[in-house]
């Protein structure tokens, strides 16, 4: 009787850290490893279990799409809602921007915003998908949480190569 018992609140202790681990997870923030080489030399890929950069999301930004040019954003890929992607936030909605190594300007339509990542040459990006719907978006990067030897807050930052919109 005693093992069944301690069986019992064992199982109810799991589930109940699940549920928690889930609901802070999809309310409040996200726990990533980052993959790619699109925004290197910010963040570092992951190749195995303790190597590249894991970092934190908040998901707060996301009740009224509170935003700012320069902000790292995490969100879902426009073609293939399963990919997520760590990008950094270049245009807001009703700007105008000049796309890079071009004398285009396009205006980012209402509820879309324009994300680059920093590493150019290797960025799947919205140079080649275009402006994504601002409810794409899951959260705002805030925090590399790993390796250890970069632990820190995630500076908001403008591209130096970059004109900023008007």
């Amino acid at each position: 009787m005693g093992t069944r018992n301690r069986l019992w609140s064992i199982a109810k202790m799991t589930v109940t850290g699940g549920v928690m681990g889930v609901t802070i997870s999809d309310r409040y923030v996200a726990v990533v490893a980052i993959k790619g080489h699109s925004m290197h030399p910010t963040m570092t890929a992951t190749d195995s279990a303790l190597r590249g950069d894991v970092v934190l999301a908040e998901k707060g930004c996301l009740d009224q799409y509170k935003f700012s040019r320069g902000d790292v954003v995490l969100f879902k890929c426009p073609s293939n809602h399963k990919e997520v992607f760590v990008k950094r936030l270049i245009g807001l909605p009703g700007e105008w921007i000049q796309l890079p190594a071009s004398s285009e300007i396009i205006k980012v339509p209402q509820g879309h915003c324009w994300v680059e990542g920093d590493n150019a040459a290797r960025s799947w990006d919205s140079r080649s998908f275009g402006p994504i719907p601002l409810g794409l978006i899951n959260g705002r990067v805030t925090h590399i949480i790993w390796p250890p030897s970069k632990i820190g807050r995630l500076e908001r930052k403008w591209p130096e190569d970059r004109i900023p919109p008007f």
